[in-house]
């Protein structure tokens, strides 16, 4: 829950960016053994986004930035803090947001990344909301980012065809009143990071010769522990973030979940026994891109209409590690003033 003073943390600007070139379901079925309905009947996807080879997750972040922080009206040296959400940084040291901190002349602002897969944008939004509350920061840039490209067995049909590149952005800022966050709620269970991991490039198992060859720098998932895992516990986690500020499924006007199949959207809105005209959903066109999904997804809803000032917003996700979480905004942002 926010602190008891006026001082609350809300989204004051949104942005995002994906790359240009588009691999389709239609590409993939001459890449692997797999087809158009295949994929479509049991993820949602019908294409993702592939960064070009100059990309690198930095790069990315960098535009979702710049846009972010101009939707905001704000400047660069307005921002107190930078985080990144990301698996798939530029290299292991030193931070992607370091990296980003410089490319957007951001400098003023501390910067660090944080690992929590699939959760990491409610992870992060957990962490800059305490700074804001707490009076540390008044303007902190979240970034959820992924090239999952580079990290994808283009051989393993099962994992190839669920991923995609992108990069979210958004600026929390100090707001007075009740807008913004209203209540977090995180989890997680160690016992199941083994069922989607990358085992090699870390210090367990350095990069040589054996683990390129043994393709251990890729994911590795057990699809259908992930699959019944995240059903259980996205459903639970929304309605724990909804308790926590006393409300029900009901009070939710859009809900925004971690876009990784169709299927565990479908399931975890029935559970919560929202409609689907209230849920977000943009799976089809990019993919599973990680902690860039729920930014992505909320800038394309906010700029759609989807999304109007005074709505009670629920985001949750459920991810690597194993990582999950939700969170319950009252949304403080006007639509831009070319919007209806």
């Amino acid at each position: 829950m926010p602190s008891k003073n006026s001082r609350r943390a809300a989204i004051t600007g949104l942005g995002s960016y994906v790359p240009a070139r588009i691999l389709t379901n239609s590409d993939l079925e001459k890449m692997v053994d797999t087809s158009d309905e295949w994929i479509s009947t049991r993820t949602g996807i019908k294409e993702r986004r592939i960064a070009a080879p100059e990309e690198a997750t930095s790069d990315l972040c960098r535009v979702a930035s710049i846009r972010a922080i101009a939707d905001a009206g704000l400047k660069p040296e307005d921002i107190d803090l930078v985080l990144v959400a990301t698996v798939t940084p530029d290299m292991a040291f030193p931070a992607t947001a370091c990296l980003v901190q410089d490319g957007i002349g951001a400098k003023s602002a501390a910067a660090f990344d944080l690992e929590a897969g699939c959760s990491g944008f409610l992870y992060g939004l957990a962490v800059a909301s305490q700074f804001i509350e707490n009076g540390v920061y008044n303007h902190v840039l979240i970034i959820g980012a992924e090239t999952f490209s580079r990290i994808v067995n283009w051989e393993d049909r099962n994992t190839c065809v669920l991923f995609g590149d992108g990069a979210g952005a958004c600026i929390l800022s100090a707001v007075e009143g009740d807008w913004g966050v209203q209540s977090i709620y995180l989890g997680s269970d160690g016992g199941g990071g083994k069922f989607l991991t990358q085992p090699a490039g870390g210090s367990r198992l350095p990069a040589s010769a054996e683990t390129i060859r043994q393709r251990l720098h890729t994911i590795h998932m057990n699809g259908p522990e992930v699959f019944k895992s995240a059903v259980r516990i996205m459903a639970e986690a929304s309605q724990t973030a909804l308790e926590k500020c006393g409300l029900r499924p009901e009070a939710v006007d859009v809900f925004i979940p971690h876009q990784a199949n169709i299927r565990i959207i479908e399931a975890t809105a029935s559970r919560l026994h929202l409609p689907m005209e209230k849920v977000v959903v943009n799976i089809h066109r990019y993919g599973n891109i990680s902690s860039g999904s729920i930014p992505i997804a909320m800038d394309e809803a906010f700029r759609q209409g989807k999304i109007r000032q005074g709505d009670i917003v629920l985001l949750a996700a459920f991810g690597a590690g194993l990582t999950w979480g939700a969170s319950v905004l009252k949304w403080f942002k006007q639509p831009p003033s070319n919007q209806v």
